[in-house]
This record gives C-alpha cells, sequence and structure tokens, in this order.
C-alpha cells in the first residue's frame, strides 16, 4: 500500500512542485493524469525516492521512503521520463547490467524481457543505433526486471508508434495484479484501458482520485454533442471546451464539456476524455475517493 500524506515540494526559487496532496492506493494500474507542468513528475520522483519531499510523509507498506529509502529501492521498478542509455552495449548486456545491478542473475530472466517488450531480435544489436521507440523499450524491460512490487514510469509513451504502445499497456495491464503500477501521462487513451484508478493533479494540486467509472459520473450531464459549420466551429473552439472535433460532409462534429450547453447541442454519455476536460476546468474538488 501507498500513503502519502500532505506532501509538498517548494523548490530553492520559492515555487512549489506539488502542493499539500494526500493520496492512498493499494494494487493496480493508477493513472496519473495532468497537463505538463501539473507535478506529475515531481511527485513521481519524490515515490521513487530520488527527491524527497518539503513536507509530508510518503509510506510504503508503513515505511518512510524518505527514512528508509533501500527498502522501497529493491521491491522498485522505475522509467524516468529521459531515460539514457549506454550506447555501446547491446541490448542483452545493457539488460543483464541493469538486472545484475537489482540482483537478478538470470539470463533467461533478461531474454524472456527482452521477448516482452519486442526486442529479441535486435537483442545482440548495440543499442546505440536504436530508435527512439526502441530505446524506450529497453528502458520499459530494464524497470520490471525484477519483478517489482511497485512500478513508477513517467511519460512511457512517448516515441512509441501505435502498436507498441498497446503492447505496452498490454504488459502494465499483466504485471496490475497483485502489485501497483502508478503512470504518468498527459495521453487520456494511455491509461483509460487499463487503469483501476485515476488521479488527476493541476498546478501541484491534486484535483480527484477515483475509479474510472466514478470519474465519468462526475461529468454526466456535462458532455454536449452538435453540428456546426466550418466558420461557426473557427469561433466557437476559442471559448469552448471542445474534447473532440470531426469534419464531415454535414459540417464539423464537436463534443464539448460545460455546465451547460451554449449552442444547439444534445447530451451524450461521457467518455474519459471529456472527464478530464471536465475536471480541469469546471470541477470543484471535494474528497478524493481511492
Amino acid at each position: 500500500m501507498l500513503t502519502i500524506e500532505k506532501v509538498s515540494k517548494r523548490f530553492r526559487a520559492g515555487n512549489y512542485g506539488v502542493r499539500d496532496l494526500s493520496l492512498e492506493v493499494k494494487s493496480g494500474v493508477v493513472g496519473l493524469l495532468g497537463p505538463n507542468g501539473a507535478g506529475k513528475t515531481t511527485l513521481m520522483q519524490m515515490i521513487a525516492t530520488i527527491t524527497r519531499p518539503t513536507s509530508g510523509r510518503i509510506l510504503f507498506h508503513g515505511e518512510d521512503v524518505a527514512k528508509r529509502p533501500n527498502a522501497l529501492r529493491r521491491k522498485l521498478g522505475y522509467l524516468p521520463q529521459d531515460f539514457g542509455v549506454y550506447d555501446n552495449l547491446t541490448a542483452t548486456e545493457f539488460l543483464a547490467y541493469f538486472a545484475a545491478l537489482k540482483g537478478v542473475r538470470s539470463k533467461k530472466r533478461v531474454m524472456e524481457m527482452l521477448e516482452s517488450v519486442n526486442l529479441h531480435s535486435v537483442a545482440n544489436r548495440t543499442v546505440g543505433g536504436f530508435s527512439g521507440g526502441m530505446k524506450q523499450r529497453l528502458g520499459i524491460a530494464q524497470a520490471l526486471i525484477n519483478d517489482p512490487e511497485l512500478v513508477i514510469v513517467d511519460e512511457p509513451t512517448a516515441g512509441l508508434d501505435p502498436e507498441e504502445r498497446v503492447r505496452f499497456r498490454n504488459v502494465l495491464s499483466e504485471i496490475g495484479f497483485g502489485k501497483l503500477v502508478i503512470l504518468s501521462t498527459h495521453i487520456v487513451s494511455d491509461v483509460e484501458s487499463i487503469a483501476t484508478g485515476i488521479a488527476v493533479m493541476k498546478e501541484g494540486a491534486l484535483l480527484a482520485m477515483a475509479a474510472p467509472e466514478t470519474m465519468l459520473r462526475i461529468c454526466e450531464g456535462h458532455v454536449w454533442q452538435s453540428v456546426v459549420s466550418s466558420e461557426q466551429f473557427d469561433q466557437l473552439r476559442t471559448t469552448l471546451k471542445i474534447s473532440s472535433a470531426v469534419r464531415k460532409p454535414d459540417g464539423v462534429h464537436i463534443r464539448f464539456v460545460g455546465p451547460s450547453p451554449v449552442i444547439n447541442a444534445a447530451a451524450v454519455e461521457p467518455e474519459l476524455e471529456d472527464a478530464f476536460l471536465y475536471l480541469m476546468n469546471f470541477h470543484n474538488p471535494g474528497p478524493s475517493t481511492a
């Protein structure tokens, strides 16, 4: 279980990356959603013991991770947003090196992980020649090599093509049973099919923490759909919170969120993208629901 108690992170310049955030999660896949600059990376670095909170506590299975970081690090798999590689090593050598650092000596485990991220066919190639997406997949493999209890991945699908994104989501979904996976992203589709819980952050604060279906209920009755001309669309997109727009022969089919429709529109069933947009712009946060 991960418990975050009134955690804040204040930088030397005086600004806050995270402010008075409390959260409790047990297991499964938690999607940490928020725009760039919301404080997601700062929070994940504190959980991963890369940096310490200015105030508050982070507990994993009751242990304060700032006071006993090594106890968590043995159970942790971490993929930072900026993941570097050693260009002169082969994929096998690179992953075996990280495995050894984490106390894993099994060559079979190394090959299993390379296969799970679809790098087994290039296992003996030096990683300096890998594409950005291939390097990202290698980063995912090193995060999971020690079969961790807590997995933290920060914007992990950057540089991955659509097929690779699906494969990665499947890997996280499979390891989420009985473990805790925290996936940070600003792309809702990265988490909507696998998350058992979703936390939404804005400006360092937690707006909401709930199951996906609860998120959808929050914006029920506040999602609208209409067909407008291209001229109307150019005007409306500066004022409406539009979650999608598709141009068709009869006009632009727009979907937007708000307390009430401001044009001739019909209410539609919300999707997670709508819920995220609604929370970011209209919802007054109340108590979180884990």
